[in-house]
């Protein structure tokens, strides 16, 4: 078979026809998937099988939250200097091999608390290692005018992954126990890896010498994202919307199950509500940016999200209102999918290819950071005035990344931008200011979306 050199045109097969795409996609949901198995069976694990009390628990959460928040820029800048792939697999290689050591010690009897922290920071660190050349590496797949088609896949696809992986794990938390589950998320990862070894399509020659320090590349794509003011709006907004569903989501589940008396099963049809919206929200993307513009489409997307989260601050215990907030989560996630989905093919379109995982990394970094931050808040606001009025608070804090896009030139972007010119690195002569307004736009990574 002849070897792929260049990414699927706009004029080529469809994306499903274009092997590199299906064994991208096919080894990121495996991934997504496994991760969910893991999410699952995890906590299980430790407070049934080795007794973690609850501050153990969430020091087993918030070790597992530090990798990203403290490696994103450094895994960017690899991505960017090194190759994509061979990056990824590194990181599914690592993954899996750690991760195998949780079943193994347990059919031993020798597994404690401080092996699973000890895991879950070095999976953690390899996963951001991982992502960050994943979701960099796609637009080198497909032309750029494909992008946002491949991102609504993507994103699609993900969600419905992400809520198989659960239902999986629970299944064979059941079947196996927690320990053993762990074994789905290992073959995920191989599986991962596999894939990414098959793809064919040559990566994006490096510009910069591989001689200068990580410590100026970092610099150099801070500065990127800064200097762009589509960027540096879009990254804003990802951090800050970050950081209330951070403090949301820490008080969300705990309310549901036990101020408003939810059932486990009725919650499990709540999450998979939410999974669907989500799926729905980035198929129907690419339409609702021709027709409303993207701008205007997040705008629309950010307004809407706190209004999702009134039925929870009104609701009272029973099934009206469980079908009411079940359906209000579907709405919130369709409408995180659909801006989501558009902010990160517009992030990748104008990005040039130099710098996408620098960009990326800047991103994830941010909003990882705002995650342990607004969770160790939420803990406080719950315990000081109640966890409804803390809920309270998060939802007005979904204002503020709404104040920020509307603020912006982004709010009436009605097209998707062109590529970029090509940059060399580092610029021979100082960059003037961007101030084409139908090209302010930049997004999201993986991060928040």
């Amino acid at each position: 078979m002849p070897r792929c050199t260049e990414p699927l045109s706009a004029a080529g097969t469809s994306l499903w026809r274009h092997r590199d795409f299906r064994r991208y996609l096919t080894g990121q949901a495996a991934s997504v998937a496994g991760s969910s198995i893991t999410q699952m069976a995890l906590p299980v694990l430790a407070v049934l099988h080795l007794d973690a009390t609850t501050a153990q628990v969430a020091w087993l959460a918030f070790l597992g939250q530090l990798p990203p928040a403290l490696l994103a820029l450094h895994a960017g800048a690899l991505a960017d200097r090194h190759s994509k792939r061979r990056q990824m697999i590194a990181g599914d290689l690592v993954s899996a091999t750690v991760l195998a050591t949780v079943p193994v010690s347990a059919a031993l009897g020798t597994l404690t608390l401080t092996q699973l922290m000890i895991v879950s920071v070095m999976q953690g660190a390899a996963s951001v290692l991982h992502d960050a050349a994943a979701i960099s590496l796609l637009p080198g797949l497909v032309d750029r005018s494909l992008i946002q088609r491949s991102n609504s896949r993507v994103g699609a696809l993900f969600a419905v992954a992400a809520t198989a992986g659960s239902h999986f794990g629970a299944v064979l938390t059941a079947l196996l126990g927690p320990a053993r589950a762990l074994l789905g998320d290992v073959a995920s990862y191989l599986i991962s890896a596999v894939c990414t070894a098959r793809i064919q399509t040559a990566e994006p020659a490096r510009a910069r010498p591989e001689t200068r320090r990580l410590r100026g590349e970092i610099g150099e794509g801070l500065r990127y994202v800064r200097d762009d003011d589509r960027l540096w709006a879009l990254t804003l907004v990802n951090a800050t919307t970050s950081f209330a569903l951070g403090l949301l989501n820490t008080l969300w589940a705990l309310y549901l199950l036990r101020s408003l008396a939810m059932s486990a099963t009725a919650f499990g049809v709540v999450l998979g509500l939410g999974a669907l919206g989500a799926a729905a929200g980035a198929l129907t993307a690419p339409a609702l940016a021709r027709r409303c513009g993207p701008g205007p489409m997040m705008l629309a997307a950010l307004a809407i999200t706190p209004l999702t989260q009134l039925p929870l601050l009104l609701a009272s215990p029973g099934l009206a209102w469980q079908i009411t907030i079940g359906a209000a989560l579907f709405l919130q996630l369709a409408c995180a999918g659909a801006a989501g989905t558009t902010q990160r093919s517009i992030r990748q379109i104008v990005t040039t290819a130099g710098m996408q995982a620098r960009m990326q990394a800047v991103s994830t970094w941010l909003t990882s950071g705002a995650r342990p931050v607004a969770a160790l808040l939420a803990g406080a606001l719950g315990t000081w005035i109640g966890v409804r009025p803390a809920l309270t608070a998060g939802t007005l804090l979904l204002l503020i990344p709404l104040v920020v896009l509307a603020r912006s030139p982004i709010r009436a972007l009605r097209k998707i931008p062109d590529p970029p010119a090509a940059r060399t690195f580092p610029p021979a002569v100082p960059t003037p200011a961007r101030t084409d307004d139908t090209r302010h736009e930049r997004a999201l990574g993986g991060d928040a979306s």
